[in-house]
């Protein structure tokens, strides 16, 4: 496998990218949209750079790992002689299973076809395929090239020949795994939305400000960050969408708190649109 796909080049499939070129594959990036590509391109670029400045990675080895990542709007061409493509499209069921059955389509039958979804069923995403036992979840967290976990996650007919070719793959990207059997919101997912979601519902009641249970959880239980900030980097549009499946798959205590309902509704989406729990603004 030195080849390897990503397709969809929003902020985690080029966090992926990365990391695979840092790995040594041969990476093809495909998005539909020019702009994406280009920005994906600056930011892997900017990124490699600041980390070859600040000594955590050798300079020789982010410049190979550079000339190592293309980028393409022709799937065809992104998939063409790769043995494992990662999806990293938006949360949306619909749009996975449409990009998968592409795939499946334009792929040798032997390529491996794993969603980086953080609560979606792989079992549903691969029964559009002619290739269920080759179809598998990889879920990666944000910022990928700092974050060490990948959730793997199979499907009712994922293959354990599957799991541990992507196993592999995990270990030559520098990154640690746990299997899950496939369940709604996986393991992290269903305790992170929980946790931010009763963060927002305190928010919204008053009973302390956002810095304020931020720093609570952070230094009264030791998470690395607060779950208000965490749900800004995610995304609250991200988060609300993981919200809507996991009431729809698990029931009433998923319902997403109003508040974040509001703040995606004004535009409020965290980091990426400049204000969301916090004001980024300042930061630009």
């Amino acid at each position: 496998m030195s080849n390897l796909c990503v397709t969809g080049a929003g902020t985690m499939g080029r966090g992926i990218a990365y990391v695979a070129a840092l790995g040594g594959y041969n990476v093809r990036l495909h998005d539909v949209s020019t702009d994406n590509l280009q920005n994906a391109e600056k930011l892997i670029r900017s990124t490699m750079n600041q980390s070859a400045d600040k000594g955590f990675i050798d300079r020789h080895k982010a410049d190979r790992a550079l000339e190592r990542v293309t980028y393409t709007t022709n799937l065809e061409d992104a998939v063409n002689n790769t043995k494992i493509v990662i999806e990293a499209v938006f949360e949306l069921m619909e749009l996975k299973i449409d990009v998968f059955k592409q795939l499946d389509r334009l792929c040798d039958p032997s390529t491996i076809l794993a969603t980086n979804t953080s609560t979606m069923s792989p079992t549903e995403i691969a029964a559009s395929t002619s290739r269920p036992d080759k179809c598998i979840a990889m879920h990666f967290f944000n910022p990928v090239h700092k974050m060490k976990l990948i959730e793997i996650v199979r499907g009712l007919e994922t293959s354990d020949d599957t799991v541990q070719k992507v196993k592999a793959v995990a270990e030559k990207l520098g990154k640690e795994t746990v299997e899950v059997n496939e369940f709604p919101g996986f393991v992290t997912s269903r305790m992170n939305c929980l946790i931010g979601n009763e963060a927002m519902t305190m928010l919204m009641e008053g009973v302390a400000s956002a810095r304020d249970i931020d720093k609570a959880m952070k230094l009264g239980l030791n998470h690395p960050m607060g779950p208000l900030e965490l749900a800004d980097l995610v995304g609250l549009d991200t988060r609300l969408r993981n919200m809507e499946y996991l009431n729809k798959t698990l029931g009433e205590k998923y319902r997403p708190c109003p508040l974040l309902i509001k703040y995606v509704k004004a535009g409020r989406l965290g980091r990426k649109s400049g204000a969301g729990f916090y004001d980024y603004n300042d930061d630009k």
